[in-house]
């Protein structure tokens, strides 16, 4: 017989009274608005930001999704972080799997919930369908089950609740009225015990009816959608805030992702223009392309070298970490196109020694095929790592190969993400993009990400009295002066070498390249008419 079979036998009448709630530390951490709903904590990381503080106390909230979307995760995350942050005993009623298999899913995450029953912080109620045949709702009444939540809840003295999942129970059952009569039955008692709730409920279509019997969702204060839908190659899970009664919260999908710690949301849209803005300049590495952008980069600004490939994208990030270690500052390198060999190899060509940067601990380099885990996944590895080695400068290499196979809307949230990132962390970062075209005008990315960034430098081919060349302009930079002029981008055992302006030739960034006239006697007569009309300030 298992625990909760035999609850009802061990009861010691001293029950508390329903509905009164004694000061705890769910009061102390939740938030007030006003005197309307207050809000409980969940510490999921990311949705307290976007549900504007957490779950309505003492409301049942319906978290609804395709299997393997993280429901039942997200109710045994919800319970552990109640009991170990805030001492709040809770309850854990399962209808699918056993206890059993519910603490050994939850160790590999590092919540060891054995210890908290010991303790006598959780009890999980075993309502998982008898393997004799027998159905613990008997003819579809609950309230045999409802009395031992209940008791439950008081014996334990418990402020969370975790269902998993209504939907196991009533499947078997075509009456959508009785389905909605029971589950009212199920909330109405649980609030009036004064429970925060979390009840999970299957669908069938990420996009389709909100749960599968249509009537979940109306007897339940709060609804939250996950999905984990097939975005061109890849899948990509997203929470939704449905509804929120009684209060407000962030509208929308925002991505989330599962790591050791348990669900991790990205809240995109909390996000707030509110980072410092600093006059610190760095080095390039490159002492002409410093000159063309007024003194160097912005310290926490975000570069976007886009081209082609072969114009020498990968040497500008060598030669920026290079600088970083020459002022022995630290910095990573995600690499998505080449090996850590490679890497080296080819740094090592331009005079840049990667493997004596690691090794004197001021150069991490990270290498990963793309399709190796979702956009959400990699951003964690990338804050995760930023947040242990802490760097002063970031190089992704490159940004067009995390694009493959997912669409435009996500990948765009990702470099939000990472930027918004590394600018509230004050750190420089450059990435690489590359085109499909090789000459003439095209987009500066494919997915409008440019106006993200804050400095642009174009790298292109060009062709001139026959022979192929290497052109770069510094196309953006916000807050500085900067080189309007295109130059000759040339690569030897050296590095990099920006040489002059090609001078002579027009519509060079069309890929039309025409060798203009230039009247020497005309052009100086311009050049001095402009410092004639240059005052005294412009002198100083």
């Amino acid at each position: 017989m298992s625990e909760a079979s035999s609850l009802g036998a061990s009861m010691d009448g001293s029950e508390p009274q329903i509905g009164v709630e004694s000061p705890t530390l769910s009061d102390l951490n939740s938030r007030a608005d006003g005197r309307g709903v207050r809000k409980i904590r969940t510490l999921i990381e990311g949705f307290d930001d976007i549900s504007h503080g957490g779950l309505p106390v003492g409301r049942t909230t319906l978290v609804s999704g395709t299997s393997g979307t993280g429901k039942t995760q997200m109710a045994v995350q919800f319970i552990y972080n109640g009991i170990i942050h805030f001492d709040e005993p809770g309850i854990f009623v399962t209808f699918e799997e056993s206890p059993a298999d519910i603490i050994k899913n939850a160790y590999s995450f590092g919540w060891d919930l054995q210890k908290l029953i010991d303790d006598g912080k959780l009890f999980i109620l075993d309502a998982s369908p008898d393997p004799e045949g027998q159905d613990i709702a008997g003819d579809f009444d609950l309230s045999a089950l409802i009395e031992r939540i209940q008791y439950a809840v008081r014996k334990y003295r418990a402020k969370r609740v975790s269902i998993d999942s209504v939907t196991a129970v009533f499947q078997q059952y075509d009456a959508a009225g009785v389905v909605r009569r029971e589950i009212f039955r199920l909330v109405a008692r649980l609030k009036q015990v004064g429970v925060t709730t979390i009840m999970s409920a299957e669908r069938i279509e990420e996009y389709g009816p909100i749960a599968r019997f249509g009537v979940e969702e109306f007897v339940s204060d709060n609804v939250l959608i996950l999905r984990n839908a097939l975005e061109g190659e890849r899948r990509r899970r997203t929470i939704e805030i449905l509804k929120l009664r009684g209060t407000t919260h962030m509208k929308g999908e925002f991505p989330f992702t599962m790591t050791n710690d348990g669900i991790s949301i990205f809240p995109l849209g909390a996000m707030q223009l509110t980072q410092r803005s600093s006059n610190i300049r760095v080095s390039s590495g490159i002492p002409t392309l410093d000159e063309m952008c007024g003194g160097g980069f912005f310290k926490d600004s975000i570069i976007l070298a886009t081209g082609a490939t072969g114009t020498g994208k990968t040497l500008l990030v060598s030669k920026f970490l290079q600088n970083a270690f020459l002022i022995n500052e630290r910095s990573i390198l995600f690499a998505y196109e080449e090996s850590r060999a490679q890497l080296s190899r080819n740094a090592s060509s331009w005079g840049t020694d990667f493997e004596e940067m690691e090794a004197r601990g001021l150069l991490k380099i990270i290498c990963a095929y793309p399709e190796s885990a979702g956009l959400e996944d990699h951003l964690q590895i990338m804050k995760r790592e930023i947040a242990t080695f802490k760097p002063s400068r970031i190089a992704i290499d490159s940004l067009s190969a995390l694009a493959r196979g997912v669409s435009n809307n996500a990948f765009r949230q990702f470099v939000i993400a990472v930027t918004g990132f590394a600018k509230q962390e004050e750190i420089t970062g450059l990435f690489t993009n590359t085109t499909d075209q090789f000459m003439g005008s095209h987009s500066i990315t494919e997915s409008h990400i440019s106006t993200i960034t804050d400095t642009i430098l174009l790298l292109q081919y060009v062709e001139i009295r026959g022979e192929m060349s290497r052109a770069l302009n510094v196309f953006k930079m916000r807050g500085s002066w900067h080189d309007k002029g295109i130059r000759e981008y040339v690569i030897s055992d050296k590095g990099a070498e920006i040489k002059d302006s090609f001078r002579g030739f027009e519509r060079i960034i069309s890929g039309s390249p025409t060798r203009i006239a230039i009247d020497e006697k005309s052009e100086l007569s311009r050049i001095v008419q402009g410092v004639q009309l240059m005052g005294p300030e412009d002198d100083l």
